[in-house]
């Protein structure tokens, strides 16, 4: 079941949080250092989280214009364009909230507001897990968080996505911990990275 709006930014809130600390492992030095997305190194990896909170922040707006947003920019410039950009999303997203945004226009399709929310929750949490793999700060994610995300995961990922944008799922025990369940969902080894997945 999918969280109403104000809990679906309540668990916005929890990814961002989680993900910001994971960023602050990111160094020049690391920018060519691989991370569990296949065939994206660190510094690829950062300029996708880029592009897609500058998505999330325009769907508070009502409308997602999908289009190319190239980056250049050094590890510090992207880590700070990433946090500047974190901590502005949960309260735009209130304030469409607050305003009664329910609906948002992507490419031309009339998208549920808590819908792109979850997603943007459920990608922050799981790209900020991939950039502490790459980086060595390899925090699980809280328990709350991940029980959350994988009602959003299991809702949102269907077999067309597997492949393009997720590996297929890997076998996790049901008495497994939330983080593992979620990851596991995600196509990733939450134990430790030992081989690449989709994005």
């Amino acid at each position: 079941m999918i969280p109403s709006l104000p809990t679906s930014i309540s668990l916005l809130d929890g990814a961002l949080g989680y993900t910001r600390d994971r960023l602050l492992g990111v160094t020049a030095e690391r920018l060519g250092d691989p991370t569990p997305c296949a065939g994206w190194d660190l510094h690829d990896l950062l300029v996708h989280m880029d592009d897609s909170l500058d998505a999330f922040l325009e769907g508070a707006g009502g409308e997602v214009a999908l289009r190319p947003r190239p980056v250049d920019a050094t590890a510090a410039d992207l880590c700070t364009r990433l946090q500047v950009k974190a901590c502005a999303l949960a309260d735009v997203w209130r304030v469409a909230e607050r305003d009664g945004r329910h609906v948002v226009q992507v490419a031309g399709h009339q998208v549920p507001a808590v819908l792109l929310v979850n997603t943007a929750a459920l990608e922050i949490t799981v790209h900020g897990w991939d950039v502490g793999q790459a980086t060595g700060r390899r925090t699980r994610i809280p328990d709350d968080l991940a029980e959350g995300l994988l009602a959003v995961a299991q809702h949102v990922i269907d077999p067309v996505d597997r492949g393009p944008r997720f590996a297929s799922p890997r076998p996790a025990r049901p008495e497994a911990a939330p983080d593992v369940r979620l990851l596991s969902w995600t196509g990733r080894a939450p134990a430790h990275m030992t081989e690449p997945v989709g994005q």
